[in-house]
C-alpha cells in the first residue's frame, strides 16, 4: 500500500499522541497508587467476648482463635481478663496470634491516679509500670491508661446513670486531681520510653471524661509517648466535636457496638463521620471493636465487624 509523506507524518503524530496519553495516564494511575492510603485494620478486644458477665470470661486464648474465625486482623487484650502473667503464658499467647495471622495491638488496663493519698497513687503507679512490662513482653505497642476518678459513686451502674459525673471529694479540687494524675503519668514515661510502649490516655471517666479533660493532660505532659486512646462511646454530650478535638494525637481507637441493646446505655454512633474525622486527622492506626450489647457475641461481633470494615474501608 502506497503513502504519501503528508499521511506518513498524520499517522505518525496521532500514534505520538496517543502513545504520549497512554504514558501519562500510566503515570497517573501509578501516583494515585502510591498515594493510596490502606483501610484501617480492624481489631477486637477480648473485653467483647466477656463484657464481665458472670459465667462468660473466656481465656485470651480462646478469644484470639475467635477473632481469627471472625476475619479481624488483631486483638486488643483485657488485661483483667488474663489468667496468668508469667512468661511462658504471655510467649504463648503472643505465639498463638503469630500462627492466627493477628498483630496483639492493644493492652487496656486499669488504673486511678486521682486520690490524695500518695501511697495510693505509688501502687497504681507500679501497677502501671508493670502493665507496660507485660506489653511489651507481648510485643504490644500501646496501652490504655486512665485518669482515675474520685470514687464518691462507688458502683459503676450508678456512675453510669449519672453520664459518668460525680462529685468531687470533700475538701479537694479538679486542680489538684490534675496535678496529681500529671505527676503520676510523668512517673511512667521513662519506662514506657525504655520499652517503646506508647501510653494512650482514654477519655474514660473521671478527669478524663471530657476531650477537654483529656487534652489539658496530654498537652502539659507534651511527650511523644503519652497519647490519646479515643473511645467512640464514652462521650454523652457533644460527641462528634469532642471526638475531633482530640483525633490530631490519637494513637489507639476504640470502636463500641450496641447489637441487642447496651449493657449500660446505647450510644447511635455514626461511624461513617467518625471515619471522615479519623481521616482528616491522617489517622491511620487500629480501630477496636468494643462490642458493648446484649446479643450474643456469636452474632454480634461478625456483625459490628462488617460495620466497622464498611466505615472505615
Amino acid at each position: 500500500m502506497y503513502f504519501d509523506r503528508r499521511t506518513f507524518l498524520r499517522s505518525s503524530l496521532a500514534a505520538s499522541t496517543v502513545a504520549g496519553l497512554s504514558t501519562s495516564t500510566t503515570n497517573a494511575l501509578a501516583i494515585k497508587d502510591k498515594t493510596k492510603v490502606k483501610p484501617n485494620p480492624i481489631a477486637v478486644s477480648t473485653y467483647s467476648y466477656w463484657r464481665y458477665r458472670k459465667d462468660t470470661k473466656l481465656p485470651i486464648e480462646d478469644c484470639i482463635d475467635l477473632a481469627a474465625e471472625a476475619g479481624f486482623d488483631a486483638v486488643e487484650i483485657l488485661h483483667v481478663q488474663m489468667t496468668r502473667e508469667d512468661n511462658s503464658y504471655l510467649q504463648m499467647l503472643k505465639q498463638r496470634a503469630f500462627v492466627n495471622g493477628l498483630d496483639l495491638c492493644g493492652f487496656s488496663t486499669h488504673q486511678g491516679f486521682v486520690s490524695p493519698d500518695p501511697e495510693y497513687r505509688k501502687r497504681n503507679i507500679e501497677h502501671t509500670l508493670k502493665c507496660i512490662e507485660l506489653a511489651y513482653e507481648l510485643g504490644i505497642p500501646t496501652i490504655r491508661v486512665n485518669t482515675g476518678r474520685w470514687g464518691t459513686i462507688r458502683n459503676f451502674d450508678d456512675l453510669m446513670k449519672a453520664k459518668g459525673i460525680e462529685p468531687r471529694l470533700a475538701g479537694y479540687t479538679d486542680e489538684q486531681g490534675f496535678e496529681w494524675v500529671i505527676d503520676s503519668l510523668e512517673k511512667c514515661l521513662p519506662k514506657a520510653e525504655q520499652c517503646g510502649v506508647t501510653l494512650g490516655l482514654e477519655n474514660h471517666w473521671g478527669l478524663g471524661r471530657t476531650a477537654e479533660g483529656v487534652l489539658r493532660i496530654v498537652d502539659s505532659i507534651d511527650s511523644p509517648w503519652l497519647q490519646v486512646t479515643a473511645d467512640t462511646g464514652n462521650f454523652f454530650e457533644r460527641q462528634y466535636e469532642q471526638f475531633e478535638m482530640m483525633a490530631a494525637k490519637t494513637v489507639y481507637v476504640q470502636a463500641k457496638t450496641y447489637f441487642g441493646g447496651g449493657t449500660w446505655y446505647t450510644l447511635d454512633i455514626d461511624y461513617n463521620r467518625v471515619a471522615k474525622i479519623l481521616k482528616s486527622a491522617n489517622y491511620r492506626g487500629y480501630i477496636s471493636l468494643e462490642f458493648e450489647g446484649q446479643e450474643a457475641h456469636e452474632t454480634a461481633i461478625p456483625k459490628s465487624l462488617n460495620l466497622l470494615r464498611k466505615a472505615f474501608s
